[in-house]
């Protein structure tokens, strides 16, 4: 290596981001969290375990968790559900996958990811490798993921749809390695290195949703995977690229066009949290498709008619909006399996209009098969508004819905932040409800009080002296 290019790489690792980020991550402290801080990361941390309570029925993860079995190993971190411990990096895939296999985990409607989702599980599985962490130090490591992912996903400029990764997934590489870095105790150097580690790692591309691939719900497990193995290895000694996002060929120029502005993720780092910004899903969908629902629900109940009253249902979203959940046409119009359903405004619109809020029972082999909601479902008619594509294309986008009746009535209506949002939040009935519901879709049978108690037990988190005692409200051993 000659001098000159000895000096550039010094260079670029002094400036980097990863050197904020690492030590943020290295360093935070549940003690000087504000309580505000830590109640959104408990209700992060419940949201996440409750999906996964639901999602370990779903499609997929009866094959991933087979081939964890399958795999066997190290007993070092439970198996959600199943029961069973298992190396940590694999424990971490498929509790992540069950986490968002139904689409119903957090979001942050200014980044478009999901970021529990990657980050609780690595968390947790980095917690079990090191053993006996306590709440607080749970929901420290926790708050590290959360808000890396988050800040990059604010800091992004690049559209999904026009960058072709799923931001959940590639960003949640670096949260999900904050979280278990954070959990197995690593110094500030060590979380450089794991974080230079798991760039050698990072992925998830958006076509998967274009082709209602299963690997939607697992790419997020993947970001958890590495990251757990990341952290072992930066433990090890083991060194990383050290430029990871601002070097010459560091990740917001491989990845992101340079459409990144790393001002914004540096800005008041430990003292601001964008975590709390984070939104909470009261429908198991992509968020794209919710202000839409919302606006149906609200001009079903101001004119409460029937379907076949119905001559059309328009819906103008953003560009990108349009993009993610409105085509190919044919496919949205009559989606044929799960996800295609999960990511279609036609169909859930129409849901909406003749079931009123939706539910998982929605988006089910069965549920796929209703007459009448497809029939519906064939009147809807999506398009980009000019107006909200303008003020609203880099967010989750609002919905004008305009429905026409066959007499000649129109209703209409705009809405701008959907259900679950901070501007409009979940109530703490509404989280029970939603956490009661995805009890009741377990995929082995768990003691009837299993909702109530992983409630409870969140509610409490930061004064257990050791996790174990949440994790036992998780698998069919409890």
């Amino acid at each position: 290596m000659t001098a000159t290019a000895s000096a550039q790489g010094a260079q670029s690792a002094k400036t980097d981001l990863v050197i904020d980020l690492s030590q943020f991550a290295a360093t935070i402290d549940p003690a000087r969290l504000d309580e505000s801080v830590i109640k959104a990361v408990k209700t992060n941390i419940l949201d996440t375990l409750s999906c996964a309570l639901a999602g370990s029925s779903a499609m997929a993860i009866a094959e991933v968790s087979g081939l964890v079995r399958e795999w066997g190993g190290a007993p070092q971190a439970d198996m959600f559900v199943f029961g069973g411990k298992f190396p940590a990096h694999h424990a971490a895939w498929v509790n992540s996958g069950m986490s968002h296999a139904r689409d119903y985990d957090d979001t942050h409607d200014a980044a478009m990811l999901h970021a529990g989702v990657s980050a609780v599980p690595a968390a947790i599985a980095a917690a079990q490798l090191r053993g006996k962490l306590s709440g607080a130090d749970l929901i420290a490591a926790v708050a590290a993921g959360l808000e890396i992912t988050c800040r990059l996903g604010v800091a992004t400029k690049v559209a999904i749809t026009e960058s072709g990764f799923i931001y959940s997934s590639l960003l949640g590489y670096f949260g999900a390695t904050a979280a278990a870095g954070r959990a197995l105790g690593l110094t500030a150097d060590e979380m450089l290195n794991a974080f230079g580690i798991v760039y050698s790692s990072v992925a998830g591309n958006h076509q998967v949703t274009r082709d209602a691939s299963l690997m939607k719900r697992l790419q997020p497990g993947l970001a958890a995977q590495a990251a757990v193995v990341a952290v072992q290895l930066a433990r090890r000694g083991i060194r990383g690229a050290q430029g990871v996002f601002d070097g010459a060929d560091g990740f917001f120029r491989i990845y992101l066009q340079g459409q990144v502005d790393g001002d914004i993720v540096r800005q008041d780092l430990g003292r601001r949290f964008e975590l709390v910004n984070l939104s909470y899903k009261p429908y198991p969908c992509c968020r794209d498709t919710h202000t839409a629902i919302d606006a149906v629900l609200q001009l079903r109940a101001r004119a409460p008619r029937p379907a076949s009253d119905i001559e059309s249902i328009r819906v103008g979203v953003t560009a990108p909006g349009y993009q993610m959940v409105c085509v190919p046409e044919a496919v949205r119009l009559a989606p044929r399996t799960i996800v295609e359903a999960q990511f279609s405004i036609p169909y859930t619109a129409a849901a909406a209009w003749i079931d009123g809020p939706l539910g998982m029972r929605h988006f089910s082999d069965e549920g796929l098969q209703r007459a009448d909601v497809l029939e519906l479902a064939a009147k809807v008619k999506p398009y980009v508004d000019e107006e909200i594509d303008r003020e609203w294309s880099r967010f989750v986008p609002p919905a004008k819905v305009t429905v026409k009746f066959r007499d000649g009535q129109t209703v209409e209506t705009q809405v701008d932040y959907p259900k679950g949002h901070p501007r409009n939040m979940m109530t703490e009935a509404e989280f029970s409800a939603k956490t009661m519901d995805c009890a009741t879709y377990v995929a082995r049978p768990l003691p009837a009080d299993t909702g109530a108690r992983l409630i409870a037990t969140v509610g409490r988190l930061e004064s257990l002296a050791d996790i174990s005692e949440l994790l036992q409200h998780m698998t069919s051993e409890s």
